[in-house]
């Protein structure tokens, strides 16, 4: 099993990233205020416009480090690394398999599939940690019956429209999983671009860092992250990451989002309201979702497929193995993964 290391953020102003050796440097204002060993880190992802220097991204790509740079609302901007060491063999499957539409529909099910079952699971979690709510059963038994349908599906726009009348369920009654559903995190909906309350600026903010680990497994596993077999082929848009993240959003995302909401970490003074910007978060609101984001990526849990102990940032990475796997025909299927 592949070792979990850790991604640098770096979220503080003005920053400049250097190399020193075999270190990445942090400076400000030329004055060095963090260090740490290349060969500690899988990944660094910048907030803002962050400089960096020719030979830190040499040392990067030639240590299998790759850098991602977002904007300060969380957007991707571009992306560095080094040479792609994937399984030729491999990825021409995978295209030759990306054209066939009775596989594309296939994987798309279950990855949507898998993404109702998991926005249900969140919702009777609740139900039995809280007690009973008529609302929440009510909506736990439709994303049921969307679930079967997408199951049932004969085309990937039938599959999308599914989804979109799931999400409608399951986003209609978020607000009754807020503990603390004060003025500060009114929930009324999914929006975004932009977002235009604390709960969607979290919401967005996550699912960016989630897509970002996928893009990096997938690449690590060999398979390309810009062909997917549901979302549309766009340039430099990685249909694929955005596909299999889709079962991890429920479980790494909104859970997360939950949390530091219901345990009362984070405020509304982590926010800021942006005219055409919408609501953004703050220095200390990214870095307090960073940190519970990291140390929840820490925990370990028993996979459901494998029925192993894993840590739960290496999700993507298997998951991306497991199709690979599929892909390979390795395997009769693809093991999605489904929270309990």
């Amino acid at each position: 099993m592949r070792v979990l290391l850790n991604t640098l953020y770096v979220t503080t102003p003005e920053s400049y990233l250097s190399k020193d050796g075999l270190n990445v440097v942090i400076s400000v204002d030329k004055n060095e205020i963090f260090r740490i060993p290349i060969h500690n880190i899988e990944q660094i992802v910048t907030f803002g416009y962050v400089g960096a220097s020719p030979g830190l991204v040499k040392l990067c790509a030639d240590s299998g480090v790759s850098m991602t740079f977002l904007s300060p609302q969380g957007r991707f901007i571009s992306r560095s690394q080094g040479p792609t060491k994937g399984n030729v063999l491999l990825r021409k499957a995978q295209y030759r398999y990306s054209d066939e539409p009775e596989f594309a529909l296939h994987l798309s099910r279950i990855f949507i599939g898998g993404k109702i079952l998991n926005y249900r699971n969140i919702i009777r979690r609740f139900i039995r940690d809280n007690g009973d709510d008529t609302c929440l059963e009510e909506v736990s038994e439709a994303l049921l019956m969307c679930k079967k349908k997408v199951l049932n599906s004969d085309s990937i726009d039938s599959i999308r429209g599914i989804e979109g009348e799931a999400a409608t369920y399951y986003f209609g009654v978020l607000s009754h999983l807020l503990l603390h559903h004060t003025e500060d995190f009114i929930f009324t909906g999914r929006n975004r671009r932009p977002p235009k309350d604390p709960v969607n600026a979290m919401l967005s903010f996550v699912y960016t860092l989630i897509c970002n680990d996928m893009v990096a497994a997938l690449e690590t596993v060999g398979l390309d992250p810009y062909v997917g077999f549901m979302h549309t082929l766009r340039p430099g848009r990685p249909s694929l990451a955005l596909d299999m993240m889709e079962e991890l959003r429920a479980y790494l995302g909104d859970r997360l989002v939950l949390s530091l909401i219901n345990r009362n970490q984070i405020s509304s003074k982590d926010f800021l309201h942006q005219g055409d910007e919408g609501i953004v978060m703050t220095d200390s609101g990214r870095k307090i979702i960073l940190t519970a984001w990291q140390k929840r990526k820490k925990e370990q849990i028993t996979h459901p497929y494998l029925n192993e102990k894993i840590s739960i940032g290496l999700l993507p990475y298997v998951q991306a193995m497991l199709l690979a796997r599929f892909i390979r025909r390795d395997l009769d299927d693809y093991p999605v993964f489904i929270i309990k």
